[in-house]
């Protein structure tokens, strides 16, 4: 048989040889046919000029023969060369003129989830994006209510009109309304102005006296007077957006019933409304995550994504379907060898190359066209952001650039995006979801946590690393922001659609605000929800009265927790009883709001202990009512749906998500109420809350310690006691129980605790060995890293304790170990990198006016030198003798460092754990009086 010719190569291409661009350039391209590279996964996409389309144009060939047809993208104003190169035949025609096609409207009839709600400014009318879960697509309804911007006022229409508000360009209508006003307990008469867009709410509400409800966002305004609920079903029917039914069975309705039967009929009516929140199963999405790499000129620069000065060199793209690929620019400075090729072929993801970065881009953009869902992680601030810049930099047209900005954030012009970064970072997420099991919000600090993975770690820079080297740490990053939306079973994503739910607020907004912003939406609606008037926070405060107590932490308005602070030392068999959700039920067994506390002409009420607030019972609170009904909801249902196996595992884990949102929101909600940030804030409401809580644990203690029980630390809502018996346990918690109507229960068992005599501090380790450690200095990721891995030695050492007896032993280790790191820094044993602090500049140096942090002042050395430096960049320095007291790394040697700088450093780092052992940190302010010390 004749042996079939072998084409070019990809290696060919790239080295000049057979196939090559030198070669095919010099020959010509002859029929148009060329022959695919012999490579599994790795291909060359390059761009050819069509020349039968007189105005230049991009057209991408990916089949050995010319194809029949050829969709050819818009018109692009650069000026482009042709190149002739071997094609896959594997990928099919591209079409880039879907780049320039927004969402689809929403079909009469379809069912829908509710994304998001917007307002169009150039349709000038509010627009709802779709999900349809069928199609994998997002669509658009546009309002068809001729719902309008609006502020409310006690202003009679009359005397609007004499003001001339009427006359007014951005006036389009008034309307007389009642709402009752739960702060002055009647209802009122207003004036409903309306405008021509949002932005003349704001120029209108000043031309009245008082206005109520005039700085809330336009598309949150929509939610509240539609009765929307994000993340739960519509359809259109003749043009109108209406809710599709969830089917209530009479036997969950039963069952809410009998939960609630002691409750109000206004709390079980709430509660059944609230059904189908939690019982309607998520939408199932088609998310794509990506993450890119730029050229990076040394290590640790990052880019200004608003300049956008660099070339991306690669993309990594991760999808929930299953794609998985990576997009990566060829250099002309570097050579993909054949081992670098044989490297990527045995990776589970396929890798193209591009020789033109816009083609790159442009690829991508049409890539992520095709999901309804991007996810990035830290995407407004960088990724998106950079794309953005960098394609309008290269010339690709705004119509076919998919995203678009929204103050401080991006999102896709067909569908949605969501940053994970900003979702991790919100604190309620970071410390009620996922137990501060993360401390940093960077991606290799949260997968770590909640994956057991990490980024492939690197030591050169971005444009230092070989394609394979760049290509594996690319995707890796891309793969891991996938798992930290899909792990264990989509978990975040179904606990973001939860919070969606529960605040009625858009899932883009969900998962960027903290959860004040989620409280205090939820709040709205359910006002609105009642025809209730808004209040004005300058109202509140004006009306409930002053504080009564004074603040022990500095900058607190009032006084907060109780906190019993504990004595150094280590303890054996430590029991940690906690109050179960203690704001939150003292919120709602007294009864506590805004409107109820100091309330005039009250015929019932109770009186908070030491501060002297009284609480009117008159009426129930809309604070309890909101705030009991998700605490109750957990405790009485899904807390126990969520452990029933008689259920299946998918029931099981969606009731599990349900009841973990909730505890998001109801551990969170006295935090948000004593916030005086929050729109409804309260202070003699929040003091109160804190005065029966401090009432409450300090009876607990006392009546521990009548009972025998030494209680080595008290804090907030729980408390640590000292091998305590299970019969006396089981008679503090019925006592609680009698005493306050609170729950406590036993929350944690500690082998021992080791206390470092601070608050907050302490050495916990439980009997499988597992550890917990709060506060102490040397997890902190500017610790240099000398110090650093002796704080994990020593942390180590702990956890090998089993006996108290094995405490001195340890005691005597610890002091060998701290001396023995003394004698390697007087000795310059570390190098400087281990001595190192690295810190981010959070802003561009000339923004550093007043206060010039240490790290600042070792960027501007590295820049009198010559050195690049800017935002973004990490800075590594050391702290020397002189004036100014840090060098750069690069600029430093060993002699010129200041030990005793060090040694505070090791004092204050080790310090704390040293003082559980009875080790005086008073010895370590110095060498000399460390080594007598550690040598008695």
């Amino acid at each position: 048989m004749k042996r079939r010719h072998r084409g070019p190569t990809l290696l060919d291409f790239l080295n000049g040889g057979k196939g090559s661009k030198k070669e095919i350039e010099k020959k010509g391209n002859g029929n148009g046919k060329e022959k695919k590279a012999n490579t599994a996964q790795v291909k060359v996409i390059e761009r050819r000029v069509n020349r039968s389309i007189e105005t230049s144009t991009l057209s991408y060939f990916v089949k050995a023969e010319k194809p029949k047809h050829v969709q050819a993208t818009p018109k692009l104003s650069s000026t482009r060369r042709a190149l002739r190169v071997a094609l896959p035949a594997s990928a099919g025609a591209r079409d880039y003129s879907v780049l320039m096609k927004g969402a689809p409207e929403a079909s009469e009839g379809s069912e829908y989830y509710l994304f998001q709600v917007l307002y169009d400014g150039h349709r000038g009318k509010a627009v709802l994006l779709l999900y349809d879960e069928k199609k994998h697509e997002i669509v658009e309804w546009v309002d068809t209510y001729g719902h309008k911007p609006y502020f409310l006022t006690d202003v009679t229409p009359e005397e609007a009109r004499r003001m001339g508000i009427t006359r007014e360009e951005t006036f389009a209508g008034m309307d007389v309304v009642y709402r009752y006003d739960l702060l002055n307990k009647e209802l009122k008469r207003l004036t409903k102005i309306y405008t021509t867009d949002p932005l003349a709410v704001r120029k209108l509400r000043d031309k009245v006296p008082t206005a109520w409800e005039a700085k809330i966002k336009y598309h949150d305004n929509y939610v509240y007077d539609l009765g929307l609920i994000p993340m739960l079903k519509y359809t259109v029917k003749s043009k109108r957006l209406v809710p599709m039914p969830h089917r209530i069975t009479g036997e969950e309705v039963s069952k809410v019933l009998k939960a609630f039967e002691e409750e109000s009929e206004e709390f079980k009516n709430m509660a059944i409304s609230w059904i189908p929140v939690f019982e309607a199963p998520p939408p199932h999405i088609k998310a794509v995550a990506i993450d890119i790499e730029v050229f990076t000129p040394s290590v640790g620069r990052i880019p200004d994504p608003e300049k956008a000065p660099y070339p991306i060199t690669s993309v990594a793209i991760a999808g929930s379907d299953g794609l998985k690929k990576v997009l990566v620019l060829l250099r002309n400075d570097k050579r993909l060898t054949e081992e670098e090729i044989e490297n990527l072929k045995k990776q589970d993801f396929e890798v193209e190359f591009y020789d033109s970065e816009k083609a790159l881009l442009l690829e991508l953009l049409r890539i992520i066209r095709q999901y309804p869902v991007l996810i990035t992680y830290n995407g407004d601030n960088f990724d998106l952001n950079y794309i953005f810049h960098r394609a309008k930099l290269l010339g690709i047209p705004d119509d076919m650039i998919i995203f678009k900005k929204s103050n401080d954030m991006f999102t896709t012009k067909h569908g949605i995006h969501i940053d994970l970064y900003q979702f991790y970072d919100i604190n309620a997420i970071k410390t009620y979801a996922f137990g501060n099991k993360y401390k940093e919000v960077n991606l290799d600090a949260v997968a770590s946590a909640l994956l057991g993975e990490h980024k492939v770690q690197i030591t050169k820079s971005i444009s230092e690393l070989n394609y394979d080297e760049l290509v594996i740490y690319n995707f890796r990053d891309a793969k891991l922001t996938l798992n930290l939306l899909t792990f264990n079973s989509w978990l975040p994503w179904k606990l973001m659609v939860l919070i969606s739910r529960i605040s009625k607020m858009s899932i883009e907004d969900v998962t960027r605000k903290q959860v004040s912003a989620w409280i205090k939406n939820l709040f709205f609606w359910e006002h609105r929800r009642r025809r209730y008037l808004i209040p004005n926070k300058e109202d509140i405060e004006r009306m409930k009265g002053s504080i009564k107590s004074s603040a022990i932490i500095k900058g607190k308005r009032y006084q907060g927790a109780f906190v019993f602070e504990p004595v150094a030392g280590i303890f054996f068999n430590v029991v940690v009883l906690d109050f179960a959700s203690l704001y939150p039920t003292i919120i709602k067994k007294y009864n506590i709001s805004y409107e109820t506390v100091n309330e005039p002409n009250c015929k019932k009420y109770i009186e908070a202990p030491e501060v002297g607030h009284k609480i009117c019972q008159d009426r129930e609170g809309i604070t309890p009512l909101i705030v009991g009904l998700l605490r109750d909801y957990r405790v009485k249902i899904y807390k126990k749906k969520a452990k029933d196996k008689s259920l299946d595992d998918r029931l099981r884990e969606w009731y599990n998500t349900v009841q973990s949102a909730m505890k998001v929101y109801i551990n969170a909600s006295y935090g948000v109420l004593g916030a005086d940030s929050f729109e409804l804030y309260c202070p003699p409401a929040a003091e109160s809350i804190t005065a029966f809580g401090r009432y409450a644990i300090k009876a607990t203690m006392n009546y521990a310690e009548k009972n025998g029980i030494v209680v080595l630390y008290g804090d907030t809502d729980s408390m640590f006691l000292w091998s305590p018996p299970k019969e006396i346990l089981d008679k503090i918690i019925a006592w609680v129980k009698e005493k306050f109507g609170l729950e406590i229960e036993i929350d944690k068992v500690y082998k021992f605790v080791a206390f470092t005599g601070l608050k907050k501090n302490y050495i916990g380790v439980y009997p499988d060995g597992s550890i917990d450690v709060k506060g102490l200095l040397g997890k902190k990721r500017n610790t240099p890293l000398f110090v650093k891995q002796t704080f994990i030695q020593l942390i180590d050492m702990i956890k090998e304790i089993n006996t108290p007896e094995e405490v001195v032993e340890t005691r005597r280790k610890v002091k060998e170990v701290v001396k023995q790191l003394y004698t390697n820094l007087r000795r310059q044993y570390y190098d400087l990198d281990e001595l190192a602090f690295h810190m981010q500049l959070t802003k561009p140096l000339e923004a550093y006016t007043k206060n010039m942090p240490q790290h600042v002042k070792a960027a501007l050395m590295l820049k009198r030198f010559g050195v690049e430096v800017g935002q973004g960049d990490v800075i590594s320095f050391v702290k020397v003798k002189g004036s100014e007291g840090v060098k750069p790394v690069q600029l430093a040697k060993l002699p010129e460092l200041d030990l005793d700088k060090y040694f505070d450093v090791i004092e204050t780092t080790l310090g704390q754990i040293l003082k559980a052992f009875s080790i005086d940190s008073a010895y370590l302010s110095g060498t000399s009086k460390l080594e007598a010390f550690l040598s008695h």
